[in-house]
């Protein structure tokens, strides 16, 4: 099919005719001031008669050399610094292309000067870059009287390339009714440098000083990467002033987001200022070992095991093999996979991980090199009051899992465990401690799969996460109901959990339980605080905040190590290994024989107690 040839009605066609038009003057110009620059006293004949037979043939030549170099596919007010630089490359081949013509053919019998040669070089170059340079500078001068009244005053937080663009923004679109009125940055370089007429204040230690000398009406941080330590500080200087305070977005939030730069400034996230950096592991390279082959993941429709299969799908397995028993769960990550993110090669499996018989058909049936079992019952209040059915998912659910994985052949087992897990009070955490005991059991029961677990702290934006209740609570108007103003917990984002969970299936010799380096806890009082601040809410007045008082077995703080554990480093940053004197398998498979009894004649009361026993001392009480 041929190409339809641009039409001289198109406006795009007329603005590169008028752009190569220009250009044929400039370099017309650049030949003869090379002429005249030579000769100071004028142009001696013969050269003159040169200039005159060659001249059509330089511009011509240069101009189509240009656009070989696709000149002439961008609009002068949008060239940046690589545009710049492939001119100065067209223009030196153009140069080097005539000199080369005119010594082979010359019109006339006088030469080429080299000298000619040399300034019309340099005079191109500074024509035809610097009528661009020219064009953009007077398009993006901001107009007279486009600073507006001090209500619409913005400090702007870092002076890189995404701060320019954000100032660039403000000041050539006035109906955005924000003027820039300075940067703050961290770099001492750029310290009382102007740009674009803006100056760099001083660095983000200084903000609280500087806020107090120019109190701005809002503060953008135009710094996607900053750690949350920065943005904490930000935050809370501004917060501390009642000074609206938003951040720029990351890069793929833009590019999944509207063009327009000023419309995609967020709301500060609460992700944002947790005090430490979140671990960044690239999954490509952590996770290369489930490259082309067959990776099985249990609650593949929760918040962590969808985004296990997502970040799975990343390093392209062989298979990727979906498990739930919630159909619209599995429905809707299967349709991400598929039509979002174009990866057909999974399986989508309706099965509950407590039925032996089922479990043992899905392994058998695609032999799995991995699983991830990741099915699990996670909100406390409803395990509590159903302590029957969290043990059978939880802790029955993975010897069930573990099981089948084992008699299948699979080489790696990984358990997702939770740091309620340690030192238990209540039947959610000890149901998860079950779970662990099973597969340090098995680690040493079975060689040929390696056993391990993943243990870590609440994940943000989880259906168990006190996050999603808290937002929700302020877009309601409140109150937002905290359990005791000493409460603190282990925060991570999903992405951070999924990483570790990837890398703990590769760091595994079996039997193996994992931890991550999360930092210092954070207290609750102060989470639900800078929420509702960040929502633009005054948690005295605006929205109410209500201490409801511990729920039954809930700990002020949670551990990550239980009693005679020691955390030792891995060869992964930032992930710990507990080390334990091992389990006696027989003791593990004579509790999970007790407790089956227990689930199965729905004894509610004896099995929470029995439970509280076995948790206290594991591998020390006897089992009848």
């Amino acid at each position: 099919m041929l190409k339809r040839l641009p039409s001289p009605k198109d406006p795009a066609f007329r603005h590169r005719m008028l752009q190569v038009l220009v250009d044929a003057g400039l370099v017309a110009l650049a030949f003869f001031l090379a002429f005249v620059l030579r000769f100071d006293s004028g142009i001696p004949p013969r050269y003159r008669d040169l200039l005159e037979q060659t001249i059509v043939v330089v511009v011509v030549g240069k101009v189509a050399i240009f656009t070989a170099f696709g000149l002439y596919q961008k609009w002068w007010r949008y060239v940046g610094l690589r545009d710049f630089e492939t001119i100065l490359k067209a223009v030196v081949v153009a140069s080097l292309v005539l000199v080369g013509v005119l010594y082979i053919w010359s019109p006339t019998e006088s030469d080429l000067p080299r000298s000619v040669a040399a300034m019309d070089l340099l005079l191109t170059a500074a024509l035809v870059g610097g009528v661009r340079l020219a064009i953009r500078s007077v398009i993006e001068r901001p107009p007279r009287g486009a600073m507006l009244p001090r209500g619409q005053e913005v400090l702007i937080v870092g002076a890189g390339e995404a701060g320019q663009l954000v100032a660039r923004e403000m000041q050539r679109s006035p109906e955005l009714r924000q003027a820039p009125i300075g940067f703050i940055d961290d770099d001492p370089r750029k310290r009382g440098m102007r740009i674009h007429g803006l100056k760099v204040l001083d660095t983000t230690r200084q903000l609280p000083r500087i806020l107090d000398d120019i109190t701005p009406d809002e503060v953008i941080i135009a710094i996607p990467t900053a750690a949350g330590i920065v943005r904490g500080g930000i935050v809370k200087a501004c917060r501390d002033r009642d000074i609206p305070v938003r951040t720029l977005p990351g890069v793929f939030e833009l590019i999944s987001g509207s063009v327009n730069l000023m419309r995609q400034v967020r709301e500060v996230q609460v992700e944002d200022v947790l005090g430490r950096e979140p671990v960044q592991l690239e999954v490509e390279d952590v996770g290369a070992y489930l490259h082309d082959r067959t990776a099985l993941v249990t609650g593949a429709g929760g918040s962590i095991g969808g985004e296990l299969c997502r970040q799975i799908a990343r390093v392209h397995p062989r298979l990727l093999v979906m498990v739930d028993h919630a159909e619209d769960n599995l429905f809707e990550i299967e349709r991400e996979l598929i039509q979002e993110r174009h990866f057909t090669g999974c399986e989508s499996i309706l099965a509950d991980c407590r039925e032996q018989e089922r479990m043992n058909e899905v392994m058998r049936r695609f032999r799995p090199d991995v699983v991830f079992h990741a099915a699990a019952y996670k909100h406390v209040t409803l395990t509590e009051d159903n302590p029957l059915e969290a043990v059978r998912n939880n802790a029955i659910g993975t010897k069930v899992c573990a099981t089948a994985a084992a008699d299948a052949g699979v080489a790696k087992f990984v358990l997702v465990s939770t740091d309620k897990a340690v030192n238990p009070k209540t039947m959610l955490g000890a149901s998860k401690a079950m779970a662990e005991w099973i597969v340090q059991a098995y680690g040493s029961r079975y060689s040929e799969t390696v056993f391990c677990c993943v243990r870590f702290g609440n994940v943000l934006g989880s259906s168990g996460s006190v996050v999603p209740l808290f937002r929700r609570q302020i877009e309601q108007g409140g109150p937002v109901t905290v359990t005791d103003p000493k409460m603190a917990r282990y925060f991570m984002t999903i992405p951070e959990a999924v990483q570790l969970i990837i890398r703990a299936g590769n760091l595994g010799r079996g039997g193996d339980v994992f931890v991550l380096e999360m930092g210092e806890p954070v207290n609750i009082l102060e989470l639900a605080i800078n929420m509702i601040k960040l929502s633009g809410q005054d948690p005295e007045h605006d929205i109410r905040i209500e201490i409801v008082g511990p729920r039954p077995g809930e700990k002020l703080r949670e551990e990550l190590f239980n009693e005679g554990e020691s955390p030792t480093p891995t060869d992964a940053d930032r992930i710990m290994r507990a080390e334990r004197p091992p389990l006696d398998p027989e003791w593990v498979e004579g509790v999970f024989d007790q407790v089956e009894r227990l689930v199965a004649d729905g004894d509610e009361a004896f099995l929470t107690q029995r439970i509280s026993e076995l948790v206290k001392q594991p591998g020390r009480v006897p089992v009848a």
